[in-house]
């Protein structure tokens, strides 16, 4: 059965959506069968996959493909249709096999009103008793489809009802962070929120409403896989004096606070677990500098950044050669975090 991970940040701005095309990539080519999903009405990861430079690209997605989204193929729940969930057809990631693609739709958000209502756990579900557990449904069915060893998350920003459901019913989640003032924030506001998350989940996979619903709410299990640092800027090959100050403020965070509320709710690993995966004491899985211009190469190519060519960026001699350095850089970095994830995820339960 496909393992279900989250990247999940209430931060923006932290490259989660980057992250996850590069990280599902990285799964596949090592012989996963991934599929991403975004649950993020931004839709920057169907961006990344699906050529929208037209003016109206994706709603032409979404005319010419229907059904083919996460949002239209939920509606059978969220409007109470008198037909069953379906397996989406999920989009097939160009050039590598093994990795498929769930659409976000940008009306997404428009569910979060009545999931929410859902979800506050009140005799009144009846009518509503579908929703909560759908999205598990939906991606289990689909995972069957293609035979996928897992299910990435890419999830929006933010606290509402949608991100709930995702979080506290995935297998594992990782955040991903920037070294700035508002991750260490949002670190903090994650050891408060994901616990209670879970505590709810427990709740709800309890009431007899939702496990006799057509699509039961799971019990919930979920594992923290640990912290990308990202986004930072390099000198001399290490982070610049002010990054570094917010790595120390981030991972104290972390160790302090994030950690010790994550064990109190039972959503930690065993200690050992980490260890194994090479792990250090403040569970980052991984550092990852900017990508700097490379990033613009990367989603024009819709290609992870450590897969550039010299074609792909355009330069010669030395300047190349400093380019070609630094994709080497990245594919170690992500062949490391995809190992460890494997690993983490193998042995984690």
């Amino acid at each position: 059965m496909a393992i279900k991970i989250a990247l999940f940040n209430n931060k923006g701005g932290v490259s989660k959506t980057t992250t996850c095309f590069n990280l599902g990539w990285m799964l596949a080519e090592q012989g996963k069968r991934v599929i991403m999903v975004d649950a993020d009405p931004q839709c920057n990861l169907t961006g990344m996959v699906l050529d929208l430079s037209g003016e109206d690209a994706l709603e032409d997605f979404y005319r010419e493909n229907p059904g083919r989204n996460l949002k239209e193929a939920l509606e059978p729940a969220f409007k109470s249709r008198p037909v069953p969930l379906r397996a989406v057809d999920c989009v097939e990631v160009p050039n590598r096999d093994g990795l498929f693609l769930i659409p976000g739709h940008v009306a997404l958000a428009e569910d979060e009103t009545s999931l929410g209502i859902a979800q506050q756990l009140s005799e009144s579900l009846q009518g509503l008793r579908n929703l909560p557990g759908s999205f598990a449904h939906l991606f289990r069915i689909t995972a069957e489809k293609y035979d996928a060893d897992v299910i990435l998350l890419d999830l929006s920003p933010g606290l509402g009802a949608i991100n709930q459901n995702l979080v506290a019913t995935a297998d594992y989640f990782l955040v991903p962070c920037s070294p700035d003032v508002f991750s260490v924030m949002a670190v903090d506001s994650l050891s408060r929120v994901v616990p209670r998350w879970t505590e709810w989940a427990n709740r709800a996979a309890k009431l007899e409403v939702l496990t006799e619903a057509d699509y039961p709410f799971p019990a919930p299990d979920l594992k923290f896989l640990g912290v990308l640092v990202q986004r930072f800027r390099l000198k001399s090959g290490k982070p610049t004096r002010a990054f570094q100050d917010y790595f120390n403020k981030l991972n104290a965070a972390v160790v302090q606070t994030l950690a010790p509320a994550l064990s109190r709710a039972g959503i930690m690993l065993d200690a050992a677990t980490y260890t194994d995966a090479g792990m250090d004491s403040h569970y980052v899985l991984a550092e990852i500098s900017d990508f700097n211009t490379l990033i613009a190469h990367s989603q024009r190519t819709r290609k992870p950044v450590f897969t550039l060519t010299q074609e792909d960026v355009g330069r010669q001699g030395r300047l190349w050669g400093n380019t070609q350095a630094s994709i080497a850089n990245f594919r170690r970095t992500f062949e490391e975090l995809a190992t460890k994830i494997s690993k983490l995820t193998h042995d984690g339960k």
